[in-house]
C-alpha cells in the first residue's frame, strides 16, 4: 500500500490519541459503548475516505450534537438508547438527501453563498466555542477529585507542563532537523504530562485493572418512532451546517478546495452514510471532527493515509477494554493542555483564511456580517422553531448566510 510505512503508522497512533478522547465523551455521557463507538469511528473513517475518493484527512469522531436527543429520547417515558439509535440513523440519511442536491449545485455557486469573510468566522468559532472546553479540563472542572488532590492550580500546572511539552517538540525538534519527532507534539506532550500525573499521584489504575484483555463490542441493533425521528433528525440541520464549516477548515490548513473536489457532496454523504450505519450497529452519529483539524494544522501531516491507519488503530482497540481503560485514566488537566493548542489552531486557521483572501474590514456590510456571526456563536445565541434547535455555530452560520445574500445580493447576481 502506498505510503505505508513506520513513520506514517507512528503519526497515525499519534492521532488516534488525539481523537480518543472526545470520541469516547459521547458513549460514557449517553450510555453507549465504548467499543462500539470506537469500531463505529473508524469504520466510518474508512468509508468516507472511500467515498470521498481517499482525499480528505479527516477522521469521523462522535458528534457531541445529538447528545442532547440521545439522552432526552433514552430518558423519556418509554424511551431507550436503541430508540434514539433510530433517530440518529434516519438523520444521517437525510445528509445523504441533501449531499445528493449539492452534487447537481455549481462549487462556484456554494462559494459565492460562502464567502471567506463568511466561512472565515465560522471557523474561527469552531475552535472559540470549544475553548471553555480546553479550559475547564485544563482547571479541574471536569475532575473534581483531582481539585481534591493538588487544586485548581495543580491542575493547571500539570496543564501548562503539557503544553509546553507540545511546543518544545514542535518548535525546537523542527529547529535542530528532527523531522519525525516535530511531528509527534501531541504524542510526546500527552505521554509527558500522563507520566507526570502518574509520578503526583492523580491517576487511578483500578478500572483497567478490572477490564479485559479481549472483549467483543456490545453491538446492538436500533429501533424506529416518529417520537425519535422528529427529536433528533432535526440536529443534523444544524450538523450540516458545521459540517462545511470543518470541511472549510481542513481545506484552509491544508491549502485545498474539498468544496469543489472531491466535492462537497461526497464529503457529506461519506458523513451520513458513516452516521448512519454507526446507528444500525450501536453507536452515535459521526462527524468530521474539529480536533482532526487542529491536530493536522499543529502536525503538518497531511497525507489522508495516517486517518486511515488511527481508524485502524481504532477498530483494532475496540476489542481490547483493558488498552481503552488505559487512555480513559488520562486526567482531564492533561487533556486540558494539548486542546488550548489544538483549538486555537482551529481559530488561527480562520483568521488565516480571512488575511489570505485578504478580506476587506473596511467595507461595512462584510463588517457587520462578521461581527454578528462572531457574537451570536460566541454568545451561544439560540432560536427554537418546533423541533429544530439552532444555536451558537449553527445559528451564526445560517445568519451570516442570509445577510451575504441579503445584503450583496447585487453582488452575487452578478458574479
Amino acid at each position: 500500500m502506498k505510503d505505508f510505512n513506520g513513520k506514517n503508522v507512528i503519526l497515525g497512533f499519534q492521532h488516534t490519541f488525539v481523537m480518543f478522547g472526545a470520541t469516547v465523551l459521547v458513549p460514557l455521557l449517553t450510555g453507549l459503548d465504548v467499543g462500539v463507538t470506537l469500531f463505529a469511528a473508524g469504520l466510518g473513517t474508512l468509508l468516507f475516505h472511500f467515498i470521498t475518493k481517499f482525499q480528505v484527512p479527516v477522521f469521523l469522531g462522535s458528534s457531541f450534537a445529538f447528545i442532547p436527543g440521545i439522552i432526552a429520547v433514552s430518558k423519556a417515558s418509554g424511551g431507550s438508547i436503541p430508540e434514539a439509535l433510530g433517530g440518529i440513523a434516519i438523520a444521517g440519511l437525510l445528509y445523504v438527501v441533501v449531499a445528493i442536491i449539492f452534487k447537481f449545485i455549481d462549487p462556484k455557486i456554494l462559494h459565492k453563498i460562502l464567502p471567506p469573510f463568511v466561512t472565515g468566522p465560522i471557523i474561527v468559532l469552531i475552535g472559540l466555542i470549544l475553548a471553555p472546553v480546553a479550559i475547564n479540563n485544563a482547571n479541574g472542572t471536569f475532575a473534581a477529585q483531582i481539585v481534591e488532590k493538588i487544586g485548581v492550580n495543580g491542575c493547571w500546572g500539570i496543564a501548562l507542563f503539557t503544553f509546553a511539552v507540545a511546543v518544545f517538540v514542535k518548535i525546537y525538534f523542527e529547529k535542530i532537523g528532527q523531522k519525525l519527532l516535530s511531528m509527534l507534539p501531541v504524542l510526546i506532550a500527552l505521554i509527558s504530562g500522563y507520566i507526570l500525573s502518574i509520578i503526583i499521584g492523580i491517576v487511578d489504575f483500578t478500572a483497567v485493572k478490572e477490564a479485559a484483555w479481549f472483549g467483543i463490542p456490545k453491538f446492538s441493533l436500533p429501533t424506529f418512532s416518529t417520537r425519535s425521528i422528529s427529536m433528533i433528525v432535526p440536529i443534523a440541520i444544524v450538523t450540516i451546517v458545521e459540517h462545511f464549516g470543518d470541511v472549510l477548515a481542513i481545506g484552509n490548513v491544508v491549502g485545498k478546495d474539498f468544496i469543489k473536489e472531491p466535492g462537497i457532496h461526497r464529503t457529506l454523504m461519506g458523513d451520513g452514510i458513516a452516521t448512519t450505519i454507526s446507528a444500525l450497529i450501536g453507536g452515535p452519529a459521526n462527524t468530521t471532527y474539529s480536533e482532526n483539524t487542529g491536530a493536522v494544522a499543529l502536525t503538518g501531516n497531511f497525507n489522508p493515509i495516517i486517518m486511515r491507519i488511527a481508524a485502524g488503530f481504532a477498530i483494532i482497540l475496540s476489542f481490547i477494554p483493558k488498552f481503552t481503560q488505559i487512555i480513559a485514566t488520562i486526567p482531564g488537566p492533561v487533556i486540558g493542555g494539548i486542546s488550548i493548542l489544538l483549538f486555537g489552531m482551529i481559530s488561527s486557521i480562520g483568521i488565516k483564511n480571512m488575511v489570505d483572501h485578504k478580506v476587506d474590514f473596511t467595507n461595512a456590510k462584510i463588517l457587520m456580517i462578521t461581527a454578528a456571526m462572531l457574537v451570536l456563536g460566541i454568545g451561544k445565541a439560540e432560536l427554537v422553531i418546533g423541533n429544530i434547535h439552532l444555536v451558537g455555530l449553527g445559528l451564526a452560520a445560517v445568519v451570516g448566510i442570509i445577510l451575504n445574500l441579503i445584503l450583496n445580493f447585487k453582488e452575487i447576481a452578478k458574479k
